[in-house]
Parts: C-alpha cells; sequence; structure tokens
C-alpha cells in the first residue's frame, strides 16, 4: 500500500495487475487501482477534481485532468472516508501513476492533496535492483 497526507488528508493507493484483462502478446496491460480518502481534519471538504501522471515503462509521460473521480465529487466531514476503484491501460508492463486531488473546504478555499506515487508491475516486468 502506498500513502500520503497533506493538509490532514490521508490517501492510500492499493494496486492490483489484472491478468484477466491484460494480453502481453499484444502489449496490452492492465492495474486496478483502489483509493481510499480520509478526512483526519477539522474541516469539511470537497473532492472537486484529479490530475494523474501516469508514466509507462519507457518513460512516456501521459496526463489526465477532470472533475471529481469515478464520476462523483464526494464531500467528507472530518472522520469521514471515501473509497474508489478505477482503472489504468498500459503498453508496458511496469509503470508509475501519481497525482493530486483538487479539494475546496467549507469555507471554499481550494488546495491540493497529494496521491501517492505509486507502481504498476505486472508479473512481466524484469525486475531491476538500483
Amino acid at each position: 500500500m502506498y500513502r500520503a497526507t497533506t493538509h490532514a488528508i490521508q490517501v492510500d493507493v492499493e494496486p492490483q495487475f489484472m491478468a484477466d484483462r491484460s494480453n502481453p502478446d499484444r502489449s496490452q496491460f492492465f492495474w486496478a487501482y483502489t483509493i481510499t480518502i480520509v478526512n483526519q481534519g477539522a474541516r469539511t471538504v470537497q473532492l472537486v477534481s484529479r490530475h494523474w501522471r501516469i508514466t509507462d515503462g519507457n518513460g512516456r509521460l501521459e496526463e489526465v485532468k477532470g472533475a471529481g473521480v469515478v464520476g462523483e465529487q464526494p464531500i467528507l466531514r472530518p472522520g469521514d472516508k471515501f473509497r474508489y476503484t478505477s482503472g489504468c491501460p498500459l503498453t508496458t508492463a511496469s509503470g508509475f501513476m501519481s497525482g493530486a486531488y483538487r479539494m475546496v473546504d467549507e469555507n471554499g478555499q481550494a488546495f491540493d492533496i497529494e496521491v501517492p506515487t505509486f507502481s504498476l508491475d505486472s508479473p512481466q516486468a524484469g525486475r531491476v535492483l538500483n
């Protein structure tokens, strides 16, 4: 699991390679990732948009921006959590994702929270030690 906490908002990510949705012979690899967002602060916040940076195993970067997540713009009161699952296809056997959520608090103040960088590794990806 990967974790980041920004402005008292915790984001946990659990990626999972989906062999049943992948076809390595055609350079098609798919991951699901489950994200849990926990409001550990004292103010109510709303997730209004996302910004993803997806890098494949060749270093090719794709940026994705959009409203909310999985069609929702959840409101999290202090102590609330929101969990969702989405997915990411790549043409390489490995890669990584990172990003941010734009939040707005109960006073209308906007701020970004970090989504931790997380690894996308399939069984076909070679292991490299640095």
